[in-house]
């Protein structure tokens, strides 16, 4: 049953006092800047303006992730989250420090980001406020997403172009906007349903769910996002509840939009790593997979491994298609007889993330769930 924001909040005992949200409430302000729909070829590259539009492009993939609807109804399933456009504004002009703001305990969430030699955290606490970081990594311009109702945090190349919050959501998710062409882009499906781009899917990168104690630790250069954003938010008070301990909406079976399908093979808020291809849709048990360290998967006929990074407390999904044998070893993981880390398997890595299971479920009620 889909109950309002504020009824769900009283439900799981949250005591903060919301203003309007698309994912997230804040202190009030609103200041701010089922089959396959078919395969294609994406640009690959940003492009500038053409016929389909006024404004640059976002680079889009060579191949078009699957989805599990038709794009005619995920863009009927389009629901307002409770602000206009921007209602919820993007950190376009971020800063960093070498140390942890003071707010940041050891156990926090953050979203890590290493690329050609530089590791960056976000932390959760923040991005609850913005969900969107427009940022440069590396010297390549990216998007570090987070949409704290799915619990996913995701990456996007986004070339000459910026990322907004539309203030709308399709199955809990926040969909953005790019700024060149006003196209929307569900973030977990990272494909548009709706403007220019209507059935490309971006390019994507990893971002690690991990706390601060595990980024810092193999990360010891890292520096971290400060609060210094340029707006004026109450962090450190994340509306929905909090993730040290869990508690609130991360916890509680209830949702605040109802799913586009229900699914019961597993508690609403179970975190699942879940990877999607051209073909097809898996996903793992977050819970699962760290304790047993080993899981295997199919989409279609082609078999998938996932293996545990228990140094960040995450894991990594690689196709198998000759099911090669992957065994635990002490430093790591043994295939044909020499041992690789767990994001250095001589396989097909195929991009995953975390992500709550009412939300994989929703998108991808086809999707194979190993547990």
């Amino acid at each position: 049953m889909e109950i309002s924001r504020r009824q769900l909040l009283a439900t799981v005992g949250v005591g903060v006092t919301l203003g309007g949200a698309g994912c997230v409430g804040d202190d009030g302000s609103t200041t701010g800047g089922g089959s396959a729909s078919g395969t294609g070829t994406g640009t690959g590259t940003a492009s500038t303006a053409t016929d389909r539009n006024e404004g640059p492009e976002p680079p889009t993939a060579d191949s078009r992730l699957y989805l599990d609807y038709d794009i005619g109804t995920l863009e009927e399933n389009v629901v307002s989250g409770g602000v206009p456009k921007d209602g919820i504004p993007a950190i376009d002009d971020p800063t960093f420090a070498d140390r942890a703001p003071d707010l940041l305990a050891p156990d926090d969430p953050v979203f890590g980001v290493t690329r050609d030699g530089e590791a960056k955290a976000y932390p959760q606490y923040i991005l609850v406020h913005h969900e969107i970081v427009n940022d440069t990594i590396a010297a390549d311009p990216v998007a570090v997403t987070y949409c704290p109702l799915t619990g996913t945090a995701q990456g996007f190349e986004r070339g000459a172009v910026e990322f907004g919050v539309s203030g709308r959501l399709v199955n809990s998710n926040l969909t953005m906007y790019d700024r060149g062409t006003d196209s929307w882009w569900p973030q977990m499906l990272a494909t548009a349903i709706k403007g220019p781009l209507t059935g490309e899917s971006l390019r994507e990168f990893r971002v690690t769910w991990t706390t601060w104690k595990r980024w810092s630790s193999a990360y010891p250069e890292t520096t971290v996002l400060t609060e210094d954003t340029g707006f004026s938010r109450r962090y450190g008070v994340d509306p929905y509840g909090q993730y040290n301990e869990k508690r609130g909406y991360y916890s509680s079976t209830r949702t605040l939009f109802e799913p586009l399908q229900g699914d019961s093979r597993a508690h609403p808020k179970a975190i699942v790593i879940g990877t999607r291809t051209e073909t097809g849709a898996l996903a793992f048990d977050k819970e699962t997979l760290l304790r047993q360290r080993v899981l295997t998967g199919h989409i279609d006929d082609t078999p998938y491994v996932a293996v545990a990074d228990t140094d960040l407390a995450t894991g990594y999904v690689y196709a198998n298609p000759e099911s090669a044998t992957v065994e635990v070893s002490d430093d790591g993981y043994t295939l044909d007889g020499t041992t690789h880390d767990a994001d250095s398997l001589p396989l097909d890595r195929s991009l995953a993330f975390d992500a709550m299971w009412f939300a994989w479920a929703g998108f991808y009620p086809r999707s194979s769930y190993v547990d």
